[in-house]
């Protein structure tokens, strides 16, 4: 059975449906089990096809709602008042609509997924914040497309998907700079690592606090390791330490409820 997260901060916003899957409930095998919904992954398309149909009607929605960018880590968000198909799906790293029934879907495997609602203009969002887009603001850039259809920022509610913990998140040396250059208190986000000169990235907690210098409604964390939790989710960074040749993605969806 497709198992799917639900956070606080959104599930008290009256008609918005919105999930962060985990692995479970679909027909991929392999690296991919099971629930992989990565269509630029290796996996057999017909399953990729299946687990985001199966994802769709966990949330009560057809298949054809499901809308998901041709993520590059970028800050570019993109408006849609109607679904669009992966075909063609344009080069971004976030989409916001006022339009019922258009599910705004994330994709990720150790980045942040955030998902967003402004329950009073009727106006949703969503981001996929790896470091570098939430470095170079694509937090920020999809609160203000969703602005630009009447939501207000002190009505916005946020909650952050699973991603990679700082238990897992180790980065080289030359890491914080771009981060303290911008943000000296952005320092609390980086510990020490075992190894020498190298630190530990806390992600979560600051996606979590550029969020709230927007000044939100709510913000709703998480508190899951894509990385450390093989059973639940997938992970880049996982896969990437054992040699995997390619790896599943998980899936983070809204929609205003049609």
């Amino acid at each position: 059975m497709t198992r799917v997260l639900h956070n606080p901060s959104l599930s008290t916003a009256n008609g918005i449906v919105h999930g962060f899957f985990t692995r479970e409930g679909g027909v991929s095998e392999g690296l991919f089990t099971s629930l992989n919904v990565g269509l630029g992954s290796g996996d057999a398309q017909e399953r990729v096809v299946e687990n985001r149909t199966r994802a769709a009607a966990a949330l009560g929605l057809p298949a054809e709602s499901l809308s998901t960018a041709y993520q590059v880590h970028s800050a570019k968000v993109e408006t849609i008042d109607a679904p669009v198909a992966y075909k063609d799906a344009p080069r971004a790293d976030g989409f916001v609509t006022a339009t019922p029934g258009v599910l705004l879907g994330i994709l990720t495997a150790d980045c942040a997924p955030v998902l967003f609602a402004d329950p009073e203009a009727r106006v949703i969002g969503a981001a996929h914040a790896g470091w570098r887009g939430a470095l170079t603001g694509v937090l920020e850039a999809t609160v203000r497309e969703m602005q630009r259809l009447g939501a207000k920022p002190a009505n916005i509610r946020a909650a952050i998907g699973p991603c990679i913990g700082a238990a897992s998140y180790e980065v080289g040396p030359e890491f914080p700079a771009p981060f303290l250059a911008e943000d000296a208190a952005a320092r609390r986000f980086f510990s020490a690592s075992a190894r020498s000169g190298h630190f530990m990235f806390d992600l979560e907690g600051y996606v979590a606090h550029r969020l709230a210098a927007i000044g939100l409604a709510a913000i709703g964390c998480s508190g899951s390791d894509t990385c450390a939790d093989e059973s639940e989710f997938f992970s880049y960074r996982r896969a990437t330490l054992r040699g995997e040749p390619d790896y599943g993605r998980g899936l983070s969806a809204i929609a205003l409820a049609p």
